[in-house]
């Protein structure tokens, strides 16, 4: 796996990119990202919107399960939160459990610049077999 690359392939991510969310690293069945909560991305009890760090767990998911190169979608998603998180970076660190043929499984843990816990989400994925992710 050519990480720069895939790097690269996500930044086709529009509507993550759009939120603010970034890729800092991928490896085989890892990811790394983070997203800066600004003014912007805050709900109206002045704390992050869960929309954009559900946005920013299912970009680090995206990356793991597809760092196999075989095109992968989510077929399903949990996310629990467990704190609120206000202005500043949030990462996302995702970590595929189950690297099945067909339905990987992932696990993405987000926490504050403090490395508090903020959310898990969890996904399944459907592997498109034939559908490879050329670099």
């Amino acid at each position: 796996m050519e990480e720069k690359k895939l790097l690269d392939f996500f930044k086709n991510d529009r509507f993550a990119v759009h939120a603010g969310a970034e890729l800092l690293e991928i490896k085989e069945g890892y990811a790394r990202a983070r997203m800066l909560v600004t003014e912007k991305l805050l709900n109206g009890a002045d704390v992050c919107q869960g929309g954009a760090l559900f946005t920013l767990a299912d970009l680090a998911f995206a990356a793991a399960v597809n760092s196999h190169l075989t095109l992968t979608v989510s077929t399903t998603s949990t996310i629990t939160y467990v704190r609120s998180v206000g202005k500043g970076y949030v990462y996302a660190e995702a970590n595929e459990i189950v690297n099945h043929r067909r339905m990987p499984f992932a696990e993405v843990r987000l926490t504050d610049e403090q490395g508090e816990l903020v959310a898990i989400f969890t996904s399944s994925g459907y592997r498109k077999e034939q559908v490879r992710i050329e670099l």
